[in-house]
Formats: C-alpha cells, structure tokens, sequence
C-alpha cells in the first residue's frame, strides 16, 4: 500500500512522462495523480498512464512462481526454491549436454537499465553464452543503425523534445503519435502555434496526420524511393547546402548519383505520391530557417529499414538541417526504456555503454569491471528473430525477461511452434503472458511502481522511477532473479539485488564508451528531472543537445550513406494482391499483456479489426463490423472491418495487440534488413475475403 505520495514515471512507452502516485482509501493499490512539474508531459498522461495501476492489483498480476506439472500438464503454483531450482537444474543441464550456446536469452525493451544490465552480464558470465537478445529489435534497430553510420552515435533524439515546437518544419515519417504517445502531439500543436509547418508522411490518414499542414501517403514499403524523390528535387532545384556539405560532411559525392536516379516521375510511380506533393514538401521544408525529420516505426520496421532511415539522413545533411540548433534527424523511440535497453548489454552484439562486443578495448574494459578475463566473454550472437527461429533447434532452453514474443513477433504462429519445442522454458514477468503460458517455469516479478530503477527516455534523459508501493508477498525482482539462479549456478558474487547497487556498477561500465553515464547518480537524477547522456563525470552537466560542434566519428563529420530504393522482401501478386500494414491504437500497448487486463482500456479497444478503403470492402463484400479473412503465405488471422476513407484503397491495416484469431503477427514477414536484422512487420503481402456466415 502507498504510504505517502512518489514521483514516478509511466511504464509505458518512451516518453516517459511523468507521474505522481497517491494512496486511495479503497485498498487498491494507488491512484495517478498529475505531475505538473516534470517539463516533458506538464501533467498530461494518456489513458493508459492514468491507469497503470490497476495492473498491479491482485487478480490481475501474478503472485506464485508457478511450475508445470509433469503428470497433468499444467501450471501449478510452486515455492520459490522449487521455481528457481527447476530454472538452474533446466539451464544447466542444457548447457552440459549441448554447449554454453545451446541456452538463450531474450530480453526486453521495459526492462530498466538495471536490469537489461544485469541480464547482459548474467548471460555472458553465468551462462557463458552469447544467444541472447531482446524485442527492442523490432523496434528502433534500423534506426540505431542508420544513426551509426552517419553519426557515429546513436540516441534517438539528438536534441530534447522542447526543441521541436521552435523548429520550422517537422516532417513526421511513419508516425502517428497522437495515438501511440498522445502527450507528444502538444509539440506538434505548438510548433504550429509558433508558425512552423508539420508535414506527416503515413499510408493512413490518421489523428497524427489530421494536424499536418501537407500529408503524403506513400504505398507501404515505398519510403525509401519517397526520401530520394524529395531529396533529388533538392538538388534539380538548387537548395543543397553546400557549405554544410563541404565543411561538416563526408561522401556526397559517392551518394549524389543514387539520389538523381530517382526522379520525381519514377518515385510518384514507385510510391503512388503525385510530384506536386513532392515539390511542396521540399518546399516547405526548404523554405523555413530550420527542420528536423523523426522518423518512427513506418519506415524502420523493413527489411531496408536501415537505408531508408539513412535516406532520410542524407536528406537532412544536404539541406543543412543536422548540427544545428533546432534542426536533424530523430527517431521516436518507441518502448518505455527502448533507448536505455539498446545501451547496456542485452543486444546481440553489445557491451555496456553502447560498446561493440567485437571491440577488444571493450571487452577489456567491461571484463574489468566484471572481475573476469576478457577472453571469456562469448562474441555476437543471433538477432531476435533469428534466435527465435532457432529454439527447439540450435538453443534448446530460454530465459524470458519482460517479453510476449508470441504476440509480438513476425511469423508469430511459428514463433510459437517453435517456443513448443524447447526442452525448457522459463519466464519472469508481471502477468501470465501468452508466452508465460507456454513456460515450464514462471516467476512473478515486480514491475514499475513496485520497484526502483532507472529508464531513459526517448531524449536520451536518463530518469528514476520510485518504488511507491511494497509488492505482494510471493514477487521478487527480476535483480534478486537473477542474484538467486546466478548463485545457484556457482556464481555467489557480483550480482546485487539494490537498483542503486547495480546502477553504480553500470557506471562504472559504461564509462567511457559511447554512452556514457560515468556522471550520474540517483541522486542527480532525482534533482535535475533526469540527465542527458553522455555525461562523462559528476561536474559534467549532460548533453541535452549532441552534434552542434561536431559529429560522433573519428573526424566530427557526418557521413552521407549511398542507398537506394528496392521493392518489399514480399510485393503484392495475383494470389495476395492487397499490402498488408500493422500498428498500435491509443488504448492498447505493444503485445498487449497488461494493457488488455485493464477495463478501461478494453472497453475503448476491446479487439483486433481489420482496417479497409470502401472500394475494397464493396470488392469482397463486406459491412462495417463483419468478419473478414486476412492471409498471407505464413497464416491466417480474422477480424470485423472497419471501412474508412483515411486508408489507401490497396492496404489494409491491423493493430498487432491481441492474440488468438485476430493476432496481427500471424500473418507478417520475418525478412531482415542485412544490417540491423529488423523485421519487415511493415509491409506484407496479403488477400482478403468476407468470412462465410
């Protein structure tokens, strides 16, 4: 029970706005109340922040580890010895008959930074293996990737959102953050207040879309040629910013050439977008003192996520809108501590601070901090889907830490097929998830406002959560998890169950690397409303805004990326002839495990459905609310229709938050980009029929 008011943040997405909780007389467990004074939301929370609590009540979340029965079959609630002794004997006995990396990982982009951490280090010492990943791949990874090639650096947000409403254009790619961060949309609200011109570029025209000054709806899957359209009309039209390309750039000249065969012409019949569009986007952005391009899920979740991010890159360096004061590129990271969970070690490839695994002055650093010889860390492993693609197979047993990849993965009833096959099967987490129905062993962990730790948001700020209220009896946190299965695997020291104990460690690992939080402590996070990384040293001040003096690379210069346009891993034929695209919708969240276990929010968002032009739906001959049959060449999902006119009449669009029938990731395509292996969930091919009554 909450005992006196707590600061706190939002355990949902990236935003992390900021939160007070306050004890109620009625004996549940708390009620959000306003926080006016943290500067990123001013007190605005959307439905899902105004009612995280009810997550943590009892009959909602779990409170017994629970064990599979091996003469029924079920799960069975269990002590805390017999669920974490069946863990160890599980992960043990894998590793003895098949090798260190025939055990995974999978971790998640909620996770604090204390505890994707720990999960990093746990695998890489205790377990020895090097299979470890998290959802947070089929997140921002293209992004991370394209910031690192052009960069040098990766943060989502190179500047702090204040800097948004001041900008003079914003052009927004593939986000419709009116629904998926609502508090957000007030930046976008008070740039046009202050005379700047927001340009939305979606297949759908959705809420986000409503407030644009010019929205674009390009085919799904055609970002890519759109970005070299509009950057090739920069160039015919004299408005590259030469100077900045000559002095804080590299490799113009070798991307130029792929950016001029693409003309306006070609991409209106790549992206279906008329070059009027086109020429009045350039114009806009061009004609104003300065501009920024975020980009989110639309054009990153392809399997050329990574080049396209990119053209969107190059297309802000030409025109001079990088390194500068309110203008450059920016990603909206999406999952509640997305940025801080790609940062600190449970990424395939990753050391903490944002350290590459193959660097051997990395390895070297972090072994040090470990205690262990460098030579004993494992190297890269698999990415996420591909590490999901090979249990039952290559990696016989898996951990799971705040993750439902049965909802929430590409080729999700394979997924599935394949979590069946393993030989062991543990999860930690809030809820019995679809994927913790699967476990041989699930572990009720504390979450949120049941515990302390650190997140950092979509800015780069890192920020604390308080715990506010004391967990149920038979719920430990995810740090004592890993503490207790750590020593019962013969490692008794080096992993503490404090936050503050592990952040500290952190630090210490992350210092001097890209990320570097050398420089922060709880306490001053606690009295500055959170710290930009990096920040190097206690008297170090944070870097709100990156880039302004010079880039992240060996000689301060961005680098333009030649890339190129190519069709979709799956173009749309004879058989599937429609474009399938997915998404979220504001009263549910990413796989939905706990948001779909709250009234409020069911009863705004109770179910999937199947979004579709007039034209289509009067082509197979459905009405509003019925059934209609969405396949691919993976599966099957059913869903009523909802006939709009904001969708193009060649796509349809399914939210990817449920299970069952309905389940969005049953149908999408597990084709990666060749750099940040990201799933294309964007766009797939697909045919769709009325279900027969």
């Amino acid at each position: 029970m909450v005992s006196t008011e707590t600061p706190t943040h939002c355990p949902y997405c990236a935003l992390q706005c900021g939160m007070t909780l306050r004890p109620v007389a009625d004996g549940t467990v708390a009620e959000v109340v306003e926080r006016t004074d943290f500067p990123v939301n001013r007190g605005a929370l959307c439905g899902k922040g105004r009612t995280a609590p009810a997550v943590l009540r009892a009959g909602v979340r779990l409170t017994s580890p629970l064990v599979r029965d091996e003469d029924s079959g079920e799960l069975e609630p269990a002590g805390w010895d017999e669920a974490l002794g069946r863990i160890a004997d599980g992960l043990r006995g894998t590793r003895a008959a098949y090798g260190a990396d025939a055990v995974g990982v999978f971790g998640g982009g909620g996770l604090t930074n204390e505890k994707a951490y720990a999960l990093g280090k746990f695998a890489r010492v205790v377990l020895g293996t090097s299979q470890i990943d998290y959802n947070g791949r089929f997140c921002m990874s293209s992004a991370a990737a394209a910031h690192q090639r052009a960069f040098g650096l990766d943060r989502g947000l190179p500047f702090p959102l204040e800097d948004i409403p001041r900008s003079g254009c914003v052009i927004l790619v593939g986000s419709n953050l009116a629904e998926t961060m609502p508090p957000a949309l007030r930046y976008l609200t008070e740039l046009k207040e202050n005379g700047g011109r927001l340009i939305v570029i979606d297949p759908r025209r959705t809420r986000t879309a409503e407030h644009a000054d010019l929205h674009l709806a390009p085919r799904p899957g055609t970002d890519l040629a759109l970005a070299l359209g509009m950057l090739h009309l920069v160039v015919t039209e004299g408005r590259v910013d030469e100077g900045f390309v000559r002095d804080r750039t590299n490799g113009w000249d070798a991307a130029r050439p792929a950016v001029m065969a693409h003309w306006p012409e070609l991409v209106e019949r790549i992206t279906g977008v008329p070059v009027p569009g086109l020429r009045a986007a350039v114009e806009l952005f061009c004609g104003a003192a300065s501009g920024m391009v975020l980009t989110a899920r639309g054009p990153e979740q392809q399997a050329k996520g990574t080049d396209t991010v990119g053209a969107w890159i190059n297309f802000c360096l030409a025109t001079g809108r990088a390194g500068r004061p309110l203008s450059g590129y920016g990603c909206l990271t999406g999952q509640g501590n997305g940025q801080g969970g790609r940062e600190h070690g449970q990424k395939a490839d990753q050391l903490p601070g944002y350290r590459k695994l193959t660097d051997p002055a990395a390895r070297a650093h972090v072994a040090g901090v470990w205690g262990v010889d460098p030579d004993s860390l494992p190297g890269p492993g698999r990415s996420a889907y591909e590490l999901l693609d090979a249990l039952g197979r290559d990696v016989r047993a898996l951990l799971v830490m705040g993750s439902n990849p049965v909802v929430s993965a590409p080729r999700a009833g394979h997924v599935e097929q394949r979590l069946r096959s393993l030989d062991f099967l543990a999860v930690a987490d809030v809820v019995l998830s679809e994927t913790a129905a699967l476990a041989d062993v699930v572990l009720p962990v504390t979450q949120w406002a049941e515990e302390s730790g650190t997140t950092t948001s979509l800015e780069g700020r890192v920020l604390l959560r308080r715990q506010a209220v004391t967990a149920p009896d038979g719920v430990r946190s995810d740090l004592e998890v890993l503490r207790a299965l750590a020593a019962l695997l013969g490692h008794g020291k080096g992993f503490p169950a404090a936050p503050e104990e592990v952040f500290d460690e952190l630090r210490r690992a992350s210092a001097g690397g890209p990320a570097d939080y050398a420089g922060i402590s709880y306490e001053r996070i606690a009295a500055e409303d959170g710290v930009f990384w990096p920040c190097p040293d206690a008297s170090h001040p944070g870097t709100p805004r990156l880039f302004l003096e010079r880039f992240a690379t060996e000689d301060g210069r961005a680098s333009f990326v030649p890339v190129t346009h190519r069709p979709a891993a799956e173009e749309t034929d004879a058989e599937y002839p429609v474009v399938l695209t997915t998404g979220r919708v504001v009263s549910q969240y990413q796989s939905g495990a706990q948001t779909r276990r709250v009234a409020e929010l069911n009863a705004a968002a109770p179910g999937p459905f199947v979004e579709l032009h007039p034209r289509l739906a009067d082509r197979i001959g459905v009405a509003e609310g019925d059934p209609v049959e969405v396949t691919s060449r993976r599966g099957r999902a059913v869903a009523p229709a909802r006939i709009t006119l904001s969708i193009r009449p060649d796509t349809v669009f399914m939210p990817f938050h449920w299970a069952g029938e309905g389940r969005a990731n049953t149908l999408t395509n597990p084709a990666l980009d060749p750099v940040s292996r990201m799933p294309e969930f964007k766009v797939c091919a697909v045919r769709v029929a009325a279900v027969a009554r």
